[in-house]
């Protein structure tokens, strides 16, 4: 995983001397997806917050849907739960607008997660049915299995 972080290290440095802004900010979310994997969420929250900024200043909405929803998951997997609710529902706000339905039905689904664990049951039913209706529309066989596990 090193080397793995120092390709995208020496990515980042790269975008940043050409000046490729939309570069830099995908490479900052790759590297806080890395940080995440390693267990070291502060650095991964501190990147994605990075990649937030810049994909927000350069008006790349869909990168900034995806770095929301993955700072959801670390707030909801540190127990953040209202953070992580208000960070999904932005993103799903976006996906909606630019109709990114399969980043819509992920999303749906770690709130239907997220509901169910707080034994909001009808309300995670809801959320997870409307994920397995995309899902089940766009044929993502694999997201289907993982709504009905």
């Amino acid at each position: 995983m090193e080397s793995t972080i120092s390709l995208y290290q020496q990515s980042l440095e790269l975008n940043e001397r050409i000046g490729n802004e939309q570069g830099k900010a995908a490479t900052l979310h790759q590297l806080g997806i890395l940080y995440a994997n390693r267990g070291e969420v502060e650095s991964a929250i501190s990147l994605y917050q990075q990649s937030l900024e810049l994909n927000e200043r350069i008006g790349d909405v869909q990168g900034k849907a995806a770095t929301l929803h993955c700072l959801g998951m670390l707030h909801a997997n540190r127990g953040g739960v209202e953070s992580a609710i208000s960070l999904f529902q932005q993103s799903l706000e976006i996906e909606e607008c630019i109709g990114n339905v399969q980043g819509k039905a992920a999303t749906l689904h770690e709130l239907g997660r997220i509901y169910a664990d707080r034994g909001e049951v009808e309300s995670a039913i809801s959320l997870f049915q409307q994920s397995l209706e995309i899902k089940e529309r766009i044929g993502n066989v694999q997201g289907k299995a993982a709504t009905l596990h």
